[in-house]
């Protein structure tokens, strides 16, 4: 297989690109600079959008692909809990999330990857560890760079096409000279992973504990285990210290609940907050994806997941491009639809971490009183479900969008919900659009016109009357009753 795409960076977000670009027979090679992959559990979180994303590599209900092996090794979260001392303030389920996946999926980012790693096994795919890109030189068609392999010898590799999806000090970002604005929080922060004793919360609910001095955040991982988060003032020092166990078992009794024991720690750390993005993903012949492109606060732990959806966003276009289906300008809709998330997903974890870490004790005491208010209220409960799980994301600005008429809902850019016994859009070895329409001739015909961009099969109706074509990555393309426009849609796609 020609070679045609080079990740650079093999954490969650490369291994998920190069896995569905193998999925659609796209030649790839990714390498990664490090030796091996990551033993610590960092990204903790697997949410509902990204599982039924990974479902798309798979058959439906098989155990060993598609989100099946990630959920067998995970731990199922079912609600978080806000609380201030010992007063409940609100609670906000997972079971309201309008997917199979209606739940936060705890399962280390070492397995998260481990299972990475042994499908791009399965599909003949072997990441190159140890090797590292020195180099990188940008021409209209194609991308020249410099490895260095872990031997010391150089090899320069030429490929149409290069992502880098290798992190927070990206060296693709740095060669094409994307800014990466933004700031540092001015505190630091603590993570442990660490068993625990004494947990008066159901094993299934995570809780995030406010206090007067700053924020205590427990998540469930099973087993006796818990990611245990939290802000410490800020100091001088180059990088936050590493909290010892004592340190950490005094925090959790001062803000969270009592009587709990910590022993047994996995892995504790120190870090600090940045909450930067570039301003485009798309750089001629390269793109960014993941910490390459944005980094946020953990609040919500939405971070690998934007990455993973955004391999999951560009993977399918590549495809298409590549193999000549497809115009190039379909690549061009990268930046904009996931540059838009990006900001949503900055926003939005900067806010919950503004209110979780409020100082003023003015501002604390409305909050405290404001949170029971709102989280009362079922609607506010299941916006904050949607938004969390990632099924809320929408490109309702996107310029893939096509005709989108009155009436029609999912509308043009909206998520279409997977359909329980029918296959996903995209799940196949092309990546095909997917028509739900009344069978006819005419769609017949435009089903032949485009056999190579939409799949033979065509699906009920949504609705009587409506045509809708979906994307392959389950996005709505055109929401519409008049079928020439969608074969108009599909004329512009191809190009």
């Amino acid at each position: 297989m020609t070679q045609q795409v080079l990740i650079i960076g093999a954490g969650p977000v490369g291994m998920t690109l190069a896995s569905e670009l193998a999925h659609y027979g796209v030649g790839v090679r990714i390498i990664d600079k490090s030796a091996g992959r990551t033993d610590k559990s960092k990204a903790l979180v697997l949410w509902s959008r990204t599982l039924e994303l990974l479902d798309r590599g798979g058959p439906p209900g098989s155990t060993s692909h598609g989100a099946a092996p990630f959920v067998a090794a995970g731990f199922k979260l079912e609600g978080v809990t806000f609380l201030a001392g010992d007063a409940v303030l609100g609670h906000v389920s997972m079971r309201s999330i309008p997917s199979a996946y209606n739940y936060a999926l705890t399962i280390p980012q070492s397995e998260t990857e481990r299972l990475l790693e042994e499908r791009l096994a399965g599909q003949g795919i072997a990441v190159e560890r140890d090797t590292e890109a020195t180099a990188l030189t940008l021409a209209p068609d194609g991308v020249t760079t410099i490895l260095r392999h872990a031997d010391g010898t150089e090899e320069t590799l030429r490929t149409p096409w290069l992502v880098g999806c290798d992190g927070a000090h990206s060296t693709v970002r740095h060669a094409v000279g994307a800014a990466f604005a933004g700031e540092t929080n001015d505190s630091d922060w603590f993570l442990a992973d660490i068993h625990m004793t004494g947990y008066p919360r159901p094993e299934t609910d995570a809780s995030i504990h406010w206090h007067r001095d700053g924020v205590l955040i427990i998540f469930p991982m099973g087993a006796g285990r818990y990611r245990l988060i939290g802000d410490l003032p800020h100091t001088d020092a180059a990088a936050p210290a590493t909290p010892t166990l004592e340190q950490v078992q005094a925090l959790t009794d001062r803000r969270g609940p009592q009587g709990t024991k910590l022993l047994d720690p996995v892995w504790l750390a120190g870090f600090r907050i940045n909450g930067r993005k570039v301003a485009a993903y798309r750089h001629g012949r390269a793109f960014l994806a993941g910490d390459a492109a944005h980094i946020h606060s953990p609040a919500g732990g939405q971070g690998m997941n934007t990455g993973m959806q955004d391999a999951f966003n560009l993977a399918w276009k590549l495809a298409l491009v590549t193999q000549g289906t497809a115009a190039d300008h379909l690549l061009d809709s990268y930046s904009p639809e996931r540059s838009a998330v990006g900001d949503q997903v900055l926003k939005a974890a900067a806010r919950l971490t503004s209110v979780a870490t409020l100082r003023n004790p003015l501002a604390q005491t409305l909050r405290n009183l404001a949170a029971p208010l709102l989280l009362g209220l079922p609607a506010v409960t299941h916006e904050v479900a949607e938004t969390m799980s990632e099924v809320a994301i929408h490109y309702p600005d996107s310029p893939l969008n096509g005709p989108s008429d009155h009436g029609l809902r999912p509308a043009a850019g909206e998520r279409l919900p997977p359909i329980a016994g029918e296959p996903q859009p995209g799940a196949g070895t092309m990546p095909c659009f997917a028509l739900h329409a009344a069978a006819s001739p005419a769609v017949a015909g435009l089903l032949g016109r485009h056999a190579a961009l939409v799949d033979a099969e065509v699906r009920a109706p949504l609705k009587e009357g409506g045509i809708w074509l979906v994307r392959p990555d389950g996005y709505v393309a055109c929401a519409t009753r008049n079928l020439a426009a969608v074969a108009a849609y599909l004329d512009g796609i191809a190009g």
